[in-house]
């Protein structure tokens, strides 16, 4: 019996321990997503970018989401607090597998907010992976293409020639890239 109360307590504090998720809302429904989070009692977090927007007679001030159609909650896994976030009107889902969602650590999350409380100026930046392969954008480099890799913490741009399979491996530090195609993962050993 003693063991049975041990599991079930590392199963209830599993359960209790909150997680940041990412949920993916319909398309312009992410305020009212965050508000009506906020409103059950339970932590949203909506980063949001002001952008002035110009119409024919004016110009607005407006804030927009840094990341459309997606709201950032700090639940746990209580099967009633995921289904109270996922029954809010303009959810969708918890992004990641299963419906169960995979959480995000919390110090991404944490950076997030730090940027936009001390409102560092920034710019959106295409989501960028090891092995993909990218495009570098002005300088004396600007066109060149190849794979971008990480060798011993220091971001490279490998650049091949296929029908002889050699490849030379340039720094990309201080250059801007943008992505060229889908992701191809490559293994680097």
């Amino acid at each position: 019996m003693g063991s049975l109360q041990v599991v079930q307590s590392a199963q209830r504090t599993q359960l209790e321990t909150s997680c940041w998720y990412a949920l993916h809302t319909r398309s312009r429904h992410e305020k009212r997503v965050a508000s009506e989070l906020n409103q059950k009692g339970i932590t949203a977090f909506l980063p949001l970018l002001t952008e002035t927007r110009k119409w024919s007679d004016r110009r607005m001030k407006i804030e927009v989401p840094l990341f459309s159609c997606y709201v950032f909650v700090n639940m746990t896994k209580c099967p009633e607090t995921r289904v109270s976030v996922l029954r809010t009107p303009g959810v969708l889902t918890v992004v990641g597998g299963n419906q169960l969602g995979s959480s995000i650590p919390d110090h991404e999350i944490e950076q997030i907010q730090t940027i936009l409380e001390r409102k560092v100026p920034f710019t959106t930046h295409p989501f960028l992976e090891i092995g993909q392969r990218v495009r570098i954008r002005g300088g004396a480099l600007d066109g060149i293409e190849g794979v971008l890799s990480r060798f011993k913490g220091t971001d490279s741009l490998v650049v091949s020639v296929q029908t002889i399979q050699r490849s030379l491996s340039i720094t990309v530090e201080g250059y801007d890239v943008e992505p060229v195609g889908p992701s191809k993962r490559v293994l680097y050993v």
